[in-house]
């Protein structure tokens, strides 16, 4: 059985993680801006409070946490599936399957609208696969 290769895990951390973080820069700031906007007035949230630095820190280490539970679920998933990219996905659809269903459930009580919940989990997923890969291409046992 080989090892868990602890140093490209955190190489892999970083690569996907700085994925997550550029493909969330993207789309919140492009691509979900209204309906975060929209969100904000529905929720009676204060712009300053979601546009502080405290909050972007925040997010983007969550970003990194996510980065390194995607990669170390690809090294504990590798020996049974294989290296490559089929096995990186079932690593990064693993945490977002986890993470959509909390937040449907937070759809149901009102917290997002169905269109912007449906808009925010395509995007998601889309960056999960892309850190996902990322972390993925990063990590290697030898």
């Amino acid at each position: 059985m080989s090892r868990t290769n602890y140093p490209r895990i955190f190489m892999g951390t970083l690569a996907a993680g700085l994925t997550a973080n550029v493909c969330d820069f993207m789309t919140n700031s492009f691509l979900l801006a209204e309906d975060m906007h929209r969100m904000q007035q529905r929720l009676n949230l204060d712009a300053a409070v979601v546009g502080s630095v405290p909050v972007l820190v925040t997010w983007t280490v969550v970003d990194f946490v996510l980065a390194f539970l995607i990669v170390w679920t690809y090294a504990a998933i590798r020996p049974r599936l294989g290296p490559g990219a089929g096995t990186a996905l079932v690593a990064g659809m693993v945490p977002w399957l986890a993470i959509t269903a909390v937040l449907f459930g937070f759809q149901q009580m009102g917290v997002f609208t169905i269109d912007s919940f449906l808009k925010s989990a395509l995007l998601s997923f889309a960056t999960f696969v892309l850190a996902s890969l990322a972390g993925g291409y990063v990590y290697q046992e030898d």
